[in-house]
């Protein structure tokens, strides 16, 4: 089981900090703070430090063999942390004059953003350990057989309580043969099926609903286990789908960024 990931409460966080900051500095200049001024020039600079470095380290720490630096979960963190953060500030930078090269910088900075949080999503779709790495379907299927044995345990020692539960919080997931079921339909069902669980446990009385939370907890488990081997193939095809778009997003990013910079020192710089 993966462990439970905070990097977007943090930057929501840092972004709120952020705007309370922009808010009281454009009170006190009673104006849009200018991105050739100090306040908003400093805003590009960390903001492109930030995106910069969500474009480099994680991808120097996925590919480097002989590197232990940190785990690959951390990395990812934060490569998401700077990213939305990072991606804040730029806007933030423009001074929302979205004309020119700097226009076109801004609109693949929400373009890259968005397929962050696409990416994210179907990379959380892929079974991975506590410390980030993909898990085989051989791993997949030992974890099954695992728990279909607690299964058993708990059943032979709650005879009771399986009669009254409805064959379908019992019935496997159907197999994930679409993009939908797979990735953009996951918390649609899994939602579903926490329903279905409470709307039954409201049926129970306090101590067989303490045994069907038990109970609704390994099941939850199984079915999470059951859907990642049935869709393992297509979330990885997916997911290579989604990197063979997102990387040249990305590259033309940057290369729009470091014209722009270059540009804004040789006018603002160079020329006075």
């Amino acid at each position: 089981m993966r462990r439970q990931t905070y990097e977007l409460w943090w930057a929501l966080l840092a972004i709120l900090i952020i705007t309370a900051i922009y808010a009281l500095v454009t009170i006190g200049l009673q104006e849009v703070p200018r991105s050739s001024e100090l306040f908003g020039h400093s805003l590009g600079i960390i903001g492109f430090i930030f995106m910069l470095m969500t474009e480099t380290l994680y991808s120097i720490r996925k590919r480097s063999r002989r590197a232990q630096w940190g785990k690959m979960s951390t990395w990812l963190q934060f490569h998401i942390f700077t990213g939305l953060v990072g991606s804040y500030m730029v806007l933030l930078h423009t001074a929302w004059k979205l004309n020119g090269l700097a226009g076109a910088v801004a609109l693949l900075t929400v373009i890259i953003v968005i397929s962050g949080f696409i990416g994210r999503y179907i990379f959380t779709a892929i079974p991975r350990d506590i410390n980030g790495a993909a898990v085989t379907a051989a791993d997949l299927e030992a974890g099954i057989a695992q728990m279909e044995a607690q299964l058993q345990a708990w059943f032979a020692a709650q005879p009771g309580l399986k009669k009254t539960i409805p064959a379908d919080l019992l019935r496997a997931p159907q197999n994930a043969n679409s993009l939908w079921r797979v990735v953009l339909g996951r918390l649609f069902y899994n939602w579903r099926y926490r329903y279905q669980w409470w709307k039954f446990k409201q049926q129970l009385d306090p101590a067989m609903r303490k045994q069907a939370t038990e109970l609704e907890d390994m099941m939850r488990q199984r079915r999470s286990l059951q859907r990642q081997i049935a869709s393992l193939a297509m979330v990885r095809q997916t997911l290579g789908l989604w990197h063979a778009i997102h990387v040249p997003i990305g590259m033309a990013l940057f290369s729009s960024a470091f014209i722009h910079i270059g540009g804004a020192l040789y006018f603002a710089t160079f020329l006075h």
